[in-house]
């Protein structure tokens, strides 16, 4: 087997490991009553951190065999293994909305990082390193807190999805930094980086798996899905060196690439935000689900009702027979 064709198998590989991760984060936070950040009791979530580390080392041993230019857009895929996977395991069905903008979200991604043109640029400075990390901080606790001040549960999930892609993103900064620095000689003096990177990684996992809970699988994925990656070559155009490809050809292009990925995650949030049809059921395919503390008010309902169907409204569940 070809070094090409084995990192495009590592690669899809590592997307299919990716989506799964994801499915069982999902339904993790539409199981669990418990902690929304880090349900450690749960052992299916620990499944999923499994497989998100399964499906790093699968990517890092693709970028081993083949090009940064070949594997980063076939990272973009994730979303769209994830949506029929959810439907074949977990019977969770995606609308056509939510097709069409996970395939805007794909492509334009997948396009935007195929036009990212990498160099061997100098490494990161001590002072740029710790300046990257506390503005990286500093987005993060702002995505956070106005997660927490929107009152729309789909809102406050992309939100939180946005805030673990920067989170990612920036990780994977210090990676390649870190990688470049590294000696076998002094194997812990970028000790450092290692423990920014790592803090930055379990705070993009603790986020993301927040990020599942009343939004559904396909929003916050494709929000951690762009937002990543996009963050990781803004830093690598401005401070690695690296350039979009065709000269000014290729930025109008990417600049073309990054507004249909933006617009698919537009339509993503804007399904979910889609209220479900009078008469449909609450545990009908993906509709949201009211979340303890939403203040959800339940009206008397007189007699007995063997077959109660019950409707969600702005700020009441009204019960009729």
């Amino acid at each position: 087997m070809s070094p090409l064709l084995l990192s495009v198998l590592l690669s899809l590989v590592s997307a299919v490991a990716y989506a799964a991760a994801a499915i069982v984060q999902e339904r993790v936070a539409a199981s669990a009553a418990g902690p929304r950040y880090a349900p450690l009791r749960s052992p299916a979530w620990w499944v999923s951190v499994l497989l998100n580390g399964l499906g790093a080392t699968l990517h890092v041993a693709a970028l081993a065999y083949g090009p940064l230019s070949l594997v980063q857009p076939l990272g973009a895929l994730t979303i769209v293994f994830a949506l029929p996977m959810a439907a074949l395991f977990v019977g969770r069905r995606a609308g056509r909305r939510a097709w069409r903008g996970a395939l805007m979200a794909t492509v334009g991604l997948a396009g935007l990082l195929s036009l990212t043109n990498g160099s061997d640029a100098q490494s990161l400075a001590d002072g740029e390193r710790w300046l990257l990390a506390a503005g990286t901080s500093a987005v993060v606790a702002v995505l956070f807190t106005a997660a927490h001040l929107v009152g729309r549960s789909v809102l406050r999930s992309v939100i939180l999805a946005a805030a673990a892609g920067v989170s990612f993103g920036m990780a994977s900064v210090f990676t390649k930094s870190v990688a470049e620095e590294w000696t076998s000689a002094a194997p812990l003096s970028e000790w450092t980086g290692l423990l920014v990177l790592s803090a930055l990684a379990v705070t993009g996992l603790l986020l993301s798996q927040a990020s599942y809970r009343g939004a559904g699988l396909a929003a916050p994925l494709a929000t951690v899905t762009v937002v990543n990656p996009v963050v990781a070559a803004a830093v690598g155009l401005t401070l690695f060196g690296e350039s979009f490809r065709y000269g000014t050809g290729g930025t109008v292009a990417a600049l073309i690439c990054g507004a249909v990925a933006a617009g698919g995650l537009v339509q993503l949030t804007l399904d979910r935000m889609t209220v479900p049809p009078q008469g449909l059921s609450v545990s009908d395919g993906d509709a949201p689900r009211p979340e303890v503390g939403q203040r959800v008010d339940v009206g008397a309902v007189p007699g007995t009702r063997p077959h109660l169907e019950v409707e969600m409204r702005s700020r009441a569940v009204a019960g009729r027979s």
